[in-house]
């Protein structure tokens, strides 16, 4: 069998799967179960040594979809009451870089030494931002790719699994509603609607901006909703696809290898991660009461999470969608451009401590 006859067969086989997991999480009442059941059954089987497939472009596909769902949420209305909200994603900035040092500490704690870890592999591993940009830095900068691509991986899952499971057991669903600009899907309107966030997606992926799928969408159709403009809804259907796309590609790298592999430095990513989860608990708790917000959206907001996944999370659960789209994304990009500086910093200091 040709090569990519054998890979369009898995595909369709994992696609298959996942769909089934979704409906099956769907039938159990599961938090997400479009995004969870596919991603913890592709992990599970990865894990077992199965040969599953995940697709690039079915993955960008689901982003651009998450992308254009978040965006329809910022109505006029909206934005106006975002404004205020300065003072607040400053502290969710401050507080992503705060957690991310400390998880850095606890990893070179934890897995240095003499033969351990370098402190490079451990900084980018331990940022909270996107995995491949911190897996391109620690490239650069002498670090392990492979487990600070591991480190994200674990980070993204925990978080994604456990904190709409924590929300379900405690009965935390619509208590912050949000609605989106329009509820009717229009066809004419929605073939306009993919066409400008595909050209805002073009622009960013232009000016080689970091992940353009999700905030090229979110920025174009962010602008037409704010701006009054309604086209059309977003079909459920395309919105749960591209939850199983991403579910799919978060799965899909947890393999057979991956659970071989330096379990002594897994064990410490997990653990870390717990007690970022329950940092960042009490952190929202705290600002919640500052900034008038409810905890269980500012948690989404300022979790050690992926943009895409709590953005998913807050959508599905009815969780402040605006709200936890701007932390994120203020978060995501302030992460990015800080984390290098920082890390020169941090080697300059680790330096001359050693002098």
């Amino acid at each position: 069998m040709p090569p990519w006859l054998e890979r369009g067969r898995r595909l369709g086989q994992t696609l298959l799967l996942a769909l089934v997991a979704a409906l099956v999480f769907e039938r159990l009442r599961a938090p997400l179960p479009w995004m969870i059941g596919p991603l913890l059954v592709s992990a599970a089987c990865g894990m077992a040594g199965l040969r599953l497939a995940a697709s690039v472009p079915l993955r960008n596909v689901g982003l651009w979809m998450i992308g254009v769902a978040l965006g329809l949420y910022f109505t006029p209305a909206v934005v106006a009451l975002l404004l205020p909200l300065a003072p607040a994603l400053l502290a969710g900035i401050v507080w992503a870089l705060l957690i991310g040092y400390a998880f850095y500490r606890f990893l070179v704690h934890t897995n240095g030494g003499r033969g351990g870890i370098e402190r490079s592999t451990a900084f980018f591993a331990a940022a909270i931002g996107g995995a491949s940009e911190m897996a391109l830095l620690a490239e650069r900068h002498g670090g392990q790719v492979d487990r600070v691509a591991a480190a994200h991986s674990l980070r993204v899952l925990l978080v994604v699994v456990l904190i709409p499971f924590g929300y379900q057991a405690a009965g935390i669903h619509g208590i912050d509603p949000a609605v989106p600009a329009l509820q009717e899907v229009r066809p004419l309107g929605l073939a306009l609607l993919l066409a400008a966030s595909a050209g805002g997606i073009a622009v960013l992926a232009l000016l080689r901006a970091p992940n353009p799928w999700v905030l090229g969408a979110l920025a174009a159709t962010m602008t037409l909703t704010a701006a009054g403009v309604e086209l059309s809804a977003l079909p459920k259907a395309a919105s749960n696809a591209g939850q199983l796309f991403i579910g799919i590609a978060l799965g899909s790298r947890f393999t057979a290898e991956f659970a071989r592999a330096a379990p002594r430095w897994l064990a410490a990513v997990a653990v870390g991660t717990l007690a970022m989860i329950a940092a960042s608990a009490g952190f929202a708790w705290l600002l919640a009461q500052l900034a008038g917000l409810h905890p269980a959206t500012v948690l989404l907001g300022t979790s050690p999470g992926g943009i895409a996944e709590m953005c998913i999370t807050a959508k599905v659960l009815q969780l402040g969608v605006p709200v936890v789209t701007i932390f994120h994304v203020t978060r995501y990009v302030a992460v990015l451009t800080l984390t290098a500086p920082l890390w020169r910093w941090e080697r300059r200091r680790g330096t001359a401590q050693a002098d």
